[in-house]
């Protein structure tokens, strides 16, 4: 036998004290009857009573609570095997990592704000694979397709600002390294999602587009941050905060660069959305776009599925109501002759 619901195991402590409120009770019905009616009236109620029978009615309703309890841990046993399929869709997503992403015109920044959209899309996912590139001026696979979502979100914790030594942002980058982890697949089921300000400073996002529509990866990006853009702060190694400056000494100022983005996403059939505080985007693009793709057999397995028995508790308990509703506390009358 094991139970479905073991962490509600906790209610049987009901039952002590279930037990001990009918012992208190019936001592307080005493008393108060002593209290307030006369020996002689007294002498002639409890008389009256069957104490056994009330007992017995008292033991079944604790019985017939135990049996409810019991039910609700949800007791099982004996077990058939089922084959379970997931099928879904490979999704690898494309964080900018660069420094342009800790400005702080999407709260609490872009790239905390972005991490946290991505762990909320992961709760959501039902079978399909997901995968992590962390991009910069280069880009690196920091999570091969996977399964395990709680190893994803592991490695999304450890990526940081600091994940690509090399400075910069290379939208071109990213989905190089997206071709290279699809590479011999099938050319469908296969999505590339790039987080980024949009800011790229080297290669050709469009090109690598282009290459990215022929192996059939549908592109979506999210653009994060403002057109007006934000100042970048940075954290010195003495832990004093400033501004990031250019070489010649000018506070620099991050702005999202949306041209580049929708132009990516268009050339292989994907959409770009602007994130905002409210609304980030990447679930509204699973949602509508990607759930409603088309799915392949990511894996199979036989399943061990355990017999429900709770049933059979609830059914002995009900009996045992049934019976002490029957049952009367009263002793039988006898007929005068």
């Amino acid at each position: 036998m094991r139970f479905a619901a073991a962490n509600f195991a906790f209610v049987l402590i009901i039952l002590p004290a279930l037990i001990l409120f009918y012992f208190w009770a019936s001592k307080s019905r005493k008393a108060v009857l002593e209290k307030f009616a006369q020996k002689e009236l007294l002498a002639e109620l409890l008389s009256r009573l069957d104490y056994k029978k009330r007992f017995l009615k008292i033991s079944l309703l604790v019985l017939a609570v135990s049996f409810m309890l019991f039910a609700l841990i949800r007791p099982q046993w004996g077990f058939h095997w089922e084959e379970v399929k997931r099928k879904g869709v490979d999704i690898l997503i494309a964080l900018d990592t660069s420094k342009s992403m800790l400005a702080e015109d999407v709260k609490p920044s872009r790239f905390q704000r972005s991490k946290l959209a991505i762990k909320d899309l992961v709760r959501n996912l039902k079978g399909d694979r997901i995968g992590l590139i962390a991009f910069s001026g280069s880009a690196f696979l920091q999570c091969p397709l996977t399964l395990d979502y709680g190893g994803f979100l592991l490695s999304l914790d450890n990526t940081d600002i600091e994940t690509i030594p090399k400075g910069g942002t290379s939208i071109t980058s990213a989905i190089k390294e997206a071709l290279r982890s699809y590479e011999g697949g099938q050319k469908k089921y296969k999505v590339l999602i790039i987080i980024t300000d949009g800011e790229d400073h080297e290669g050709s996002p469009e090109q690598a587009a282009e290459e990215a529509k022929k192996e059939g990866i549908r592109i979506f990006c999210i653009g994060i941050g403002t057109k007006e853009g934000d100042l970048i702060p940075v954290t010195d190694e003495n832990g004093q905060k400033s501004f990031l400056k250019d070489k010649e000494g000018n506070v620099v100022k991050s702005r999202l660069d949306e041209t580049t983005l929708q132009k990516v996403a268009l050339k292989t059939g994907g959409v770009y959305v602007r994130a905002t505080n409210a609304e980030f985007g990447l679930e509204m693009i699973y949602r509508d776009r990607i759930a409603k793709m088309e799915k392949r057999e990511l894996e199979a397995k036989m399943h061990k599925h355990y017999e429900e028995r709770f049933q059979v508790f609830l059914w002995i308990a009900l009996f045992l109501l049934v019976v002490e509703h029957l049952i009367s506390d009263k002793k039988a009358t006898k007929g005068i002759s």
